[in-house]
């Protein structure tokens, strides 16, 4: 299993020079690359391959000498980057790769000849660079990659392999359901609610004046570049607080549960509100669904999302009553099965972690009911172009025509359609 290391670099002012050259000659190698990939695809219809891109830093040295300065190796992980970026984005993970300016996050990666010595990272070509270890490494190193946040910070993100397989989650005896939001940052099945800590609303004072006085200066002189400078500290204040807040909290959750249920939102599409883009942004409920997600598995534990169109809000988690209609104001109703008086966060947060539940029988129902001993003439093996017998399985449920809401120890039955041989 691949984990990542992050520590702060404090370079000197020769090293410091050093690594600004490194990342421009790496700036500069990708954005020549992209536009000769842009250039043959139109003119050909193809793209050009990892290997053409490296082969064409020798000649590209011999007319830039001072593409010679940099770690080799940290130019050929150029190419390797643009090919996997435009990979990503022909299997729809990404977007179409950008060119690269030299304003804002500049980074490197060394794929090898790395050694850390105490307190001190040795990098090719730069020396011994005294670093923060606040942690020791476990596990050989892969890369390690050098990065200037754009309020003059340097860190160093460590890859490295532990060499410890992924192996099966463990127990499922207490489950978690959570639900995010503005007014409280989350919500969970137990009632406990976190309160939403606004980082960005709280330094927006002092972002305000900062950017009024960087929008007074000249362009191109040096107190431009010391406004700019202002700016990006505050920007990373604000993203270092919620970091550490999304950090705390999600540690939380995974220590204390066993199975961590949340929905699969579209944040994407939430911030096109404009009314609540910014809040929503602030929020970072993407980044947390993340955090939960990896933290989980280093602990073997199950993180599971269910699908965003769930009426969570709307269901009674008693009786499963479903209401036609509940406003974004309503924050408290009362069930008109049961009668029961329903906090809309917290019962949103119980049918989130009931439907997680549900899809987890349900897959171990499934699994038991097909076996483990199937030969190859039996359904359990997939063939070319044939679905799954498992996409048939419809569930049904004693005492229920509807789901498995909020109901313990239920009889669960499985209805299998098992395609006739012919």
């Amino acid at each position: 299993m691949y984990r990542a290391y992050k520590y702060r670099l404090y370079p000197t002012s020769d090293q410091q020079v050093s690594l600004t050259k490194s990342f421009g000659c790496a700036r500069w190698f990708w954005n020549y690359a992209l536009h000769l990939c842009q250039q043959t695809y139109r003119a050909t219809g193809k793209g050009l391959s990892r290997g053409y891109l490296q082969g064409l830093l020798p000649t590209l040295k011999k007319e830039h000498e001072w593409l010679k300065e940099p770690y080799s190796q940290c130019l050929q992980v150029v190419a390797l980057n643009l090919s996997t970026a435009y990979k990503n984005f022909f299997e729809k993970r990404a977007m179409l790769p950008r060119f690269k300016s030299k304003h804002g996050k500049q980074s490197i990666s060394y794929p090898q000849n790395v050694k850390f010595e105490g307190d001190y990272v040795h990098l090719p070509k730069i020396g011994a660079v005294y670093c923060r270890v606040h942690r020791p490494l476990e596990g050989t190193i892969k890369t390690v990659t050098v990065s200037r946040t754009p309020d003059g910070k340097y860190f160093a993100s460590v890859l490295v392999d532990d060499r410890q397989e992924k192996v099966e989650s463990g127990p499922t005896d207490k489950a978690v359901g959570i639900d995010v939001g503005l007014t409280h940052f989350a919500i969970t099945s137990e009632g406990s609610k976190f309160a939403n800590p606004r980082h960005f609303a709280k330094h927006q004072r002092n972002l305000k004046r900062k950017q009024q006085r960087l929008s007074r200066t000249r362009k191109g002189s040096r107190n431009r570049q010391k406004a700019r400078l202002a700016v990006a500290k505050v920007h990373g204040k604000i993203a270092r607080c919620r970091g550490d807040f999304l950090h705390k909290l999600s540690r939380k959750v995974v220590n204390e549960n066993q199975v961590i249920v949340v929905e699969n939102l579209n944040v994407k599409g939430m911030v096109r509100n404009h009314n609540l883009a910014k809040a929503i942004s602030d929020a970072g409920w993407g980044m947390f669904c993340t955090m939960l997600k990896y933290k989980a598995e280093w602990e073997k534990k199950q993180y599971l999302e269910i699908d965003r169109f769930f009426p969570s809000s709307k269901t009674c988690h008693v009786c499963l009553n479903r209401v036609k209609s509940l406003p974004l104001d309503v924050r408290t109703w009362n069930c008109e099965g049961c009668g029961t008086h329903h906090d809309r966060d917290i019962n949103a947060a119980i049918n989130i972690r009931n439907e997680g539940l549900r899809i987890l029988r349900l897959d171990s129902v499934q699994v038991l009911s097909l076996g483990t001993s199937d030969t190859a003439c039996g359904g359990n093996v997939r063939q070319p172009g044939k679905t799954s017998v498992l996409l048939d399985a419809v569930p049904v449920e004693s005492g229920s025509p509807c789901s498995s809401l909020g109901v313990e120890h239920q009889v669960v039955h499985v209805r299998i359609k098992v395609p006739i041989l012919k």
